[in-house]
């Protein structure tokens, strides 16, 4: 098939450089070592003006994705109210970052046209249009398939209309004793200014009428974002939180005739600018930028289609937002909350129960007593998959003895994301308050998660533990323990235990996350990350590394080294394929590389979650390119880079996505798989890539196709799990 181009993008860039070829001496890419074949190669594939997809619009089609999950009606129907409330959550947090991003940046004149050839301000149009599209179907499926099934089953999703005497009278008590006294009206007129309205809060519009003077006022009450979105009635019967309100407005505006009540909701800019010239202030200055992003511009404002033209007019005016940024939809809005109905006691409406275990190599044997996971790691390497495996009897115990073993000298962590209540936080602290060395470098910077952090790094440093925040300029996204231990002369004397994984060390998210890690004692792996740590912590500068591949120094460079190593090995005969799985690939001197592997004939296939900017299947380009994707109960997170390297494989796992801001302004990581554990890894891709499993499959347009398969990926992984106990 062939891809139309789009419009002329003026004059084609030096080949080399556009693949990164020409600014790496360390990379097996560099124009000085290419044939003139392989240039000609390079020159074609860079002739090829659209090769790249949208990654915004991608995204988009990513939460399609799990909206079609949400419409499936074969799924447990609880677990399909839940896909609704993710898809709420998944939007919301694009809007709030990348939707405002994209504004900010044509605000100050500083968007380009993006590599897929499209001009900022038509992303922002095909944004608007498609995101607008979404969110009705997501309504429909609601009001459509959800709720009348929901009903069948005996759980109902009610508006105040259709409450009987005895439930208003529930809900006028619940006003009464704890709703009324949390809310505040605010009135606006020439002495009250039109509120904030702050991001992601639900609002109701309300018009009242001064029966003496007929004049007539807006008001805005704020929905309280601390009670139940859905109040519960009993038998499993619930009404919104905003109708309740909405039906005793008179006692907030006594005297008064309440002419109109509209619900509404707006979304801001809150991503984070912190400048880093000044590592000493970051806390400081990130602190006061989480203030600051309370008041970030609106960037969507979601109405009940009922709202009226007035109404709407002054809000629009107020917050000063565009039409295209209007989102009329059937309420009620903000269904995150149905994750509280998803989260009913009827296990007969959900997934099949499932408890992760422990690795054999880790279990118990004939005694109450925990395995010794040092002396297991010793026998050899342990590859866990979570959630199949446990985070608690893996990793989390490797932790926790590390802090009580006191032939533990030293601890060092890496902390991206974890849960408030983590047992590693206190394992850490246990270990320095035993006397223990502990490292820990905290990454405050992590989206969304930056209050927990910063909370969480004065705890560890009150404690004792040795906190650090990376490197100025770059986040540290990577997954990073080791645990030095002195055994005695007689067991080999200082050993290094490290673990390298793909997922933060969350036990909460670990059960819902499907990832990788690695546990071992292999010296050139513990030195390697001995450095890495002394790089983080101090003023250590080294680039090369015997079996990790770090970011932003060579990740990109080593991946496409590899695949030009692929590409010789598919010439010269030898096996040759290209497997990656990802959360997102975009980078396009990555998908660059890939599209030289198919050109050359190299199989390549790609299991990617969420973002893919590679267009597969186009003739001349991509033909030997497929991409498939995985969704299901859990989010498939980890990133493994897969190569057949001429029959002798080679496995990397990490951090890292094929993402520029993984592979140029973050710490990542990818360890290079010993051979039992990269044979492992290799079967479970086997499974994931096999046409008999259930996927979605990209074609060359952007567009996904679920394709129907005899066995789906994670309930197969589950069976054997449950097999092996």
């Amino acid at each position: 098939m062939s891809v139309p181009a789009p419009a002329d993008r003026g004059p084609a860039p030096d080949a080399a450089a556009e693949h990164g070829l020409d600014n790496d001496p360390d990379a097996a890419t560099s124009v000085e070592t290419a044939s003139e074949e392989e240039v000609e190669a390079i020159a074609a594939v860079a002739a090829v003006r659209n090769r790249y997809l949208d990654r915004e619009l991608s995204w988009l089609r990513f939460n399609e994705r799990v909206l079609e999950l949400a419409e499936d009606d074969s799924l447990p129907l609880l677990e399909r109210v839940r896909y609704l409330a993710i898809f709420t959550s998944n939007l919301d947090e694009f809007f709030m970052v990348r939707v405002a991003g994209l504004k900010r940046r044509i605000a100050t004149g500083l968007a380009v046209r993006a590599a897929s050839g499209m001009l900022p301000l038509e992303v922002l149009q095909a944004i608007w249009e498609r995101a607008g599209d979404l969110s009705q179907r997501h309504a429909s499926v609601l009001h459509e398939q959800l709720m009348p099934a929901l009903r069948e089953e005996g759980i109902e999703l009610v508006r105040w209309g259709e409450l009987d005497r005895d439930e208003q009278k529930t809900c006028k008590k619940l006003f009464k004793e704890r709703i009324f006294p949390v809310l505040t009206p605010l009135a606006v007129d020439p002495a009250h200014p039109f509120p904030y309205i702050s991001g992601l809060s639900l609002n109701l519009a309300v018009l009242v009428r001064n029966p003496k003077t007929g004049k007539e006022h807006f008001a805005r009450v704020k929905v309280p974002p601390n009670f139940d979105r859905f109040v519960a009635l009993g038998n499993a019967r619930f009404v919104p939180l905003e109708d309740v309100i909405g039906a005793h407005l008179r006692r907030l505006f006594p005297g008064m005739d309440v002419l109109e009540v509209h619900t509404f909701r707006v979304t801001r800019n809150e991503d984070l600018e912190v400048e880093e010239d000044d590592a000493e202030n970051l806390l400081a200055a990130l602190e006061k930028e989480l203030l600051r992003r309370r008041f970030g511009p609106p960037v969507r404002l979601e109405v009940e289609e009922s709202i009226a033209p007035p109404v709407l007019e002054l809000l629009v005016s107020e917050l000063g937002i565009s039409e295209d940024e209007v989102f009329r939809l059937p309420g009620p809005l903000d269904l995150r909350g149905l994750h509280s109905i998803a989260d009913l006691p009827r296990e007969d409406l959900k997934y099949p129960s499932f408890v992760p275990t422990t690795h054999p190599r880790l279990a118990e044997v004939e005694s109450a007593a925990p395995v010794d996971v040092f002396k297991a790691i010793r026998r050899g390497d342990v590859l866990v998959h979570h959630p199949y495996d446990s985070f608690a009897t893996s990793v989390q115990r490797f932790i926790e003895q590390a802090a009580a073993d006191p032939h533990v000298l030293a601890i060092k962590q890496t902390l991206y994301r974890t849960s408030g209540d983590s047992p590693i936080i206190d394992a850490l602290i246990d270990a320095a308050e035993a006397g223990k060395q502990v490292l820990v470098l905290v990454e405050i910077k992590a989206r969304f998660d930056e209050q927990a952090n910063i909370r969480w790094a004065r705890k560890l440093e009150q404690a004792g533990c040795h906190v650090v925040y990376g490197l100025v300029g770059l986040k540290t996204h990577c997954k990073l323990a080791m645990v030095v231990r002195d055994e005695g002369e007689h067991q080999g004397g200082i050993r290094r235990y490290t673990h390298i994984g793909t997922g933060n060390y969350n036990p909460k998210t670990s059960r819902m996350y499907e990832d990788l890690g690695l546990l071992t004692t292999d010296e050139t792996i513990g030195e390697d990350v001995a450095h890495l740590f002394n790089n983080l912590s101090g003023w250590s500068r080294k680039a090369t590394y015997e079996e990790l591949l770090v970011a932003p120094d060579s990740v990109r460079s080593g991946l496409i080294a590899q695949i030009r190593t692929e590409i010789e090995h598919h010439r010269a005969g030898l096996p040759a394929r290209i497997r990656f799985k990802a959360n997102s690939v975009v980078d396009e001197q990555v998908i660059d590389a890939l599209y030289l592997a198919s050109n050359a004939g190299v199989p390549v296939e790609l299991l990617v979650r969420g973002i893919c900017s590679l267009r597969p299947g186009v003739p001349g380009l991509s033909e030997n390119i497929t991409v498939r994707s995985v969704l299901g109960r859990f989010l498939e997170h980890s990133r493994v880079f897969s190569f057949d390297n001429g029959g002798e494989p080679v496995t990397w796992i990490g951090s890292a996505d094929l993402m520029h801001r993984n592979l140029d302004r973050r710490v990542e990581v990818l360890v290079r798989l010993p051979a039992a554990s990269s044979a492992e890894v290799r079967a479970m891709l086997d499974l994931a890539f096999s046409p008999d499993t259930e996927a979605w499959e990209l074609s060359a347009d952007g567009t996904w196709t679920r394709k129907p398969g005899r066995r789906h990926l994670q309930e197969t992984l589950i069976q054997r799990q449950r097999h092996r106990r």
